[in-house]
């Protein structure tokens, strides 16, 4: 079928729906912008299918949508973008103002926008022409403004393309990571550090060079990095009095509990072929794990023009689809580690501090002076400087000493998750692969099963080549280490139809040990229990089918349990110890919520956990290393060597029987003695609450309105069914995709705690129950079941 010929279908196909489906529950709007009519039909779940008759059209509809139902964490992320946040926060936010300045994408607009697609610039501003023409519809009535922006008395403002390209919000590298690591090399040593931390699958170069002063990298030397990526967090004096809650106290709201076990975080994937598959075809299935919030990380859409007909999730704030399918094939995604960021250090010149040492010449930097507006006070003007590196973070005056990022995210293509524009309308695994090679960010296995029964794996992200270091320390700024240009995408690990008829990914090392281009792979990967757990399920021989795929995306069967209650059944125990570990006998090693012995296992991981950052983190090394991975510490446990003292089985039994004990402590503080009011899954231990940005801020009516929770939760990091390492939830899959390549309307998902962010909207929380209880809601495809289930229909005009 001709494109033209398929056009001219879809518009009769629309015209008939427009007029055949009236219902008391369609709207018909007239929208500047639009070229042709976009029908937009809203499931009972909350998605939107959007049919449109042109590409423009369609992402115009897109970003209008998507602003309607997330308008007040557009705001927020478009300050968050342009660096605008003082402006309505205060002088507490103009860090972040500085450093989003800092780090902002300043080369050729166009340039970057047609990366991400052969039409990105036509694409995006579309999406942006949408996000404004909502916006000016919502400001007609600002009394229909959702209550966010009552309760901070602001408005939002229009979009421009650069928010859309922002890289604010992106997993982007290691810089954080690479500064501790230095600090904990110039307190404790290179080996010590080794020991400490889990490098693999090769031995990095953790050495500093002799020229730069370890002491100097205990200064606050990435203040502005961090204050660029930090979430925003409001005060109680940015709410108007009228909506504030009248505690004394003056609390500033935040959603994110601190989470140590930032290694166990991550996603899972799979595919699996048709020899697998009880049905006979190729199945994908995707749960990213990323911070638990209101609202819900990622948007699901439809989207269906001619050339276009692809369904699934994605950041709610740009445009295309990140994870889902379309008529060939359906792909998804999890993070592979890739180093992306350098720390350099430079020597000042003491005449002219504006000058660093490059080569044995003086350079100059460049400076860029912006104005910063901030609420309350006079206008801020800041210089920004730049080595041929990146951004300057620091200078210390007083030693002649300067420090800049280098970030390969800083290139065309850096915007996290915009190349899969391409992968929407991949049509084959040789086109998915074309469209991986864009993907700079951020370094990601991506994953492919199609109609034909193909299944596919291309890690992807933008690779640095370090021949002559590690980039895991930060190293002199002089040109002695230079990045080796970049490892084509297309040339990262990848397979195409593996043997064993699966392949999944879940954060931890996959890579293949013949693989040649080890400079450009990561050190730092993600524990392997919840990838030990699907490979285990994937490849037990077994006929898999849907039912199977949604119990192993929320399997709460822990291997870290499974391997530890073993040293623990003979220990000498005493009292309420014993009577716990005896509870352990016969336990099945399932963190499920209402089991006792879950809570009294998982107690117990925790104490090992923080007894062994207690216990072998020397003191001059705390603060820096906050904690160990937990298959560190089980390669001690299981082979106990001299750090647990001079009879390492007998000093290692005496540790774990000092951390059951810690546990069950904790148990009997927090829940009581009552052993039968231990339930994993409660308000005090594992549960979901989710906390509005604002609901510790507001009045208890509001506070109601706005959080959600709590429920019951099982699992934890270790688990595929990833709950994260706190009591209450901060991080795993609120989003969850499962695809049957041959029946697209058998594609089932969960999107907790709903598509708007709105409160007042009825797609706020109703998929949050569902969501806590582990159970999915169907993503239909198909014209006919999408009318099945329609709650709502606009049906958006030009203005002649």
């Amino acid at each position: 079928m001709t494109l033209k010929l398929s056009r001219i279908l879809l518009t009769v196909l629309l015209a008939i729906s427009i007029l055949g489906c009236e219902s008391n529950n369609e709207e018909k709007l007239l929208i500047d912008g639009l070229q042709e009519s976009v029908e937009i039909i809203r499931d009972e779940w909350g998605i939107n299918h959007i049919y449109a008759n042109n590409q423009h059209d369609l992402f115009f509809a897109q970003g209008y949508a998507a602003a309607k139902d997330r308008l007040f964490q557009f705001e927020i992320w478009r300050r968050q973008a342009t660096g605008t946040v003082a402006e309505i926060l205060g002088e507490s936010e103009l860090k972040r103002d500085i450093g989003t300045r800092l780090f902002k994408y300043r080369g050729d607009l166009t340039e970057e926008m047609n990366h991400y697609h052969e039409d990105g610039e036509e694409i995006i501003n579309a999406y942006t022409q949408g996000v404004n023409a909502y916006i000016e519809e919502i400001l007609t009535t600002p009394d229909q403004l959702p209550i966010e922006f009552k309760i901070l008395n602001i408005v939002p403002e229009k979009w421009t393309s650069d928010v859309v390209i922002s890289r604010h919000q992106g997993l982007l590298g290691n810089i954080e990571n690479e500064l501790e690591i230095a600090q904990a090399v110039a307190k404790l040593g290179v080996e010590k550090v080794k020991d400490l931390n889990w490098f693999h699958p090769k031995d990095p170069d953790l050495n500093i060079d002799p020229i730069i002063d370890q002491e100097l990298l205990s200064d606050n030397i990435l203040e502005l990095y961090k204050a660029y990526r930090k979430p925003v967090k409001f005060k109680k004096s940015d709410v108007l009095p009228e909506y504030r809650n009248s505690k004394s106290e003056n609390p500033i709201a935040s959603v994110i509990e601190e989470n140590d076990a930032a290694f166990s975080i991550g996603s899972n994937n799979w595919v699996v072929s048709g020899a697998l598959m009880e049905d006979g075809n190729t199945y994908m299935a995707n749960d990213p794990h990323r911070t638990i919030a209101i609202p819900s990380l990622r948007y699901m859409v439809h989207l269906v023009a001619p050339g276009w007909n692809v369904i699934g999730g994605g950041e709610p704030e740009i445009p295309g689809i990140s994870i889902g399918h379309n008529e060939y094939g359906a792909w998804g995604l999890t993070i592979f580690s890739t180093d992306g960021e350098d720390l350099y250090v430079y020597e000042l010149n003491p005449e002219n501090k504006n000058q660093y040492l490059y080569n044995g010449n003086w350079e100059d930097m460049n400076v860029i002076t912006e104005t910063i507006k901030v609420k309350g006070q006079e206008d801020v003007i800041v210089d920004l400087s730049y080595t041929r590196h990146g951004p300057v973070t620091y200078v210390d005056s007083v030693n002649n000493k300067a420090y800049a990022v280098r970030c390969a995210w800083l290139e065309p293509g850096g915007s996290p998750y915009l190349a899969s524009l391409r992968m929407d309308q991949a049509k084959t695994w040789e086109e998915f692969r074309e469209a991986c090679n864009y993907s700079h960010i951020p370094g990601e296995n991506m994953i492919w099963a199609d109609k034909k029964g193909n299944i596919g794996w291309q890690s992807v992200g933008i690779a640095p080549i370090r021949k002559n270091f590690s980039g895991l320390v930060p190293v002199p700024g002089d040109g002695r280490y230079e990045w080796d240009g970049y490892l084509p995408i297309i040339q990262k690990p990848n397979i195409l139809n593996p043997s064993k008829g699966y392949f999944s990914t879940a954060n931890q090392n996959v890579t293949p040990p013949d693989y040649e281009h080890w400079d450009a792979i990561g050190f730092s990967w993600a524990d392997p229990f919840r990838g030990d757990r699907i490979e285990e399920v994937l490849g037990a021989g077994n006929k898999l089918n849907m039912e199977g795929m949604k119990a192993l995306q929320v399997d709460y069967q822990s291997i870290p349990a499974r391997r530890l209650v073993p040293f623990l059944l003979d220990l000498s125990l005493t009292g309420k110890s014993a009577e716990a570990r005896d509870k352990l006998r016969g336990w099945d090693f399932t963190l499920d919520p209402n089991s006792i012995e879950a809570a009294i296992y998982v107690a117990w991981e925790n104490e090992i956990r923080s007894l062994a950052a207690s216990r072998f983190i020397a003191e001059s090394g705390k603060g820096i290393i906050r904690s160990i991975q937990m298959q560190k510490i089980m390669d001690w446990i299981i082979a106990p060597d001299g750090r647990f003292g001079p009879n390492p089985n007998q000093g290692r039994d005496q540790f774990l029987g000092d951390a059951f004990e810690n546990g069950i402590a904790y148990l009997e503080e927090t829940l009581g003695e009552d052993m039968n009011h231990w339930q994993y899954g409660q308000e005090k231990f594992k549960h979901t609450y989710m906390a509005h940005a604002l609901g510790e801020l507001v009045n208890e009516e509001l506070k109601a309105k706005l959080d959600l929770g709590p429920l019951p939760r099982g699992g934890n990091s270790y688990t595929p069914g990833s709950t994260g390492g706190n009591n209450r939830q901060s991080s795993g899959a609120s989003f969850r995709m499962i695809v049957n390549t041959g029946n697209w309307d058998a594609a089932v998902g969960t999107n907790g705690p709903g598509q708007s962010g709105n409160p007042e909207s009825p797609f706020y929380s109703n998929l949050f129950e569902p969501w806590a209880k582990d159970q999915y809601f169907p993503v239909y495809y198909s014209r006919d079941k999408i009318d099945s289930v329609a709650a709502d229909r606009i049906l958006l005009s030009p203005k002649k």
